[in-house]
């Protein structure tokens, strides 16, 4: 099953790769050519994964966006990819979705018994702009209180990765990743119901 959704996938990136009037491959700058170079890679090592942690979904590219080079750097070099133990009573984990563009993203923060954020995960399957997005939010969380990481805007990330307004919303998925993991670490933080009555 994952050999055929690799399959869909590669094909599904090649017809948008070919599918370009208003922006031939000749014509796109060089991050932009690396990544449709980067496309067919992607699909192929990723969906199994995918498939196994987030279950069959729908990735929609949109090659007619120009990357930063801060994306690009992102995206080929991303930080802080992986898991931490969901389980665990000191992480926190945020799943998000923007059911509009397909993407994905899964943050999670391990916080020290002082409140400050000592490691921070990230899984996503979406565009480019959505993984340079959640890699930086990793980045910044790092080091910071429970308070401070609050702080954090979509306006901040845009700026930092110099996203062009048709990729806000990924920005905007990254914020909501962080309050989600920030939610659900404090959550983790209250008493359960016996515990509180025993009190």
């Amino acid at each position: 099953m994952a050999a055929a959704g690799a399959g869909r996938l590669r094909r599904a990136a090649s017809a948008l790769l070919l599918r370009s009037p208003r922006l031939p491959a000749r014509e796109l700058s060089a991050p932009a050519r690396l990544y449709h170079k980067k496309v067919s890679e992607i699909c192929e090592v990723v969906v199994e994964e995918t498939q196994k942690e987030f279950g069959s979904q729908i990735v929609l590219i949109d090659m007619s966006v120009e990357l930063s080079t801060q994306v690009v750097d992102h995206y080929e070099n991303p930080r802080n990819v992986g898991s931490l133990d969901k389980t665990s009573k000191n992480v926190g984990t945020g799943l998000v979705g923007a059911p509009a563009c397909g993407d994905v993203m899964k943050l999670q923060i391990q916080v020290d018994e002082k409140g400050k954020i000592v490691d921070a995960r990230f899984k996503t399957f979406g565009c480019g702009s959505a993984i340079a997005s959640s890699s930086l939010a990793t980045e910044w969380v790092k080091g910071k209180t429970v308070e401070e990481a609050l702080t954090i805007k979509n306006t901040d990330i845009a700026k930092e990765l110099c996203l062009p307004p048709v990729k806000l919303h990924c920005s905007m998925l990254a914020e909501d990743a962080i309050k989600a993991a920030l939610a659900d670490y404090k959550l983790k933080q209250e008493p359960k119901k016996g515990e509180a009555e025993k009190k």
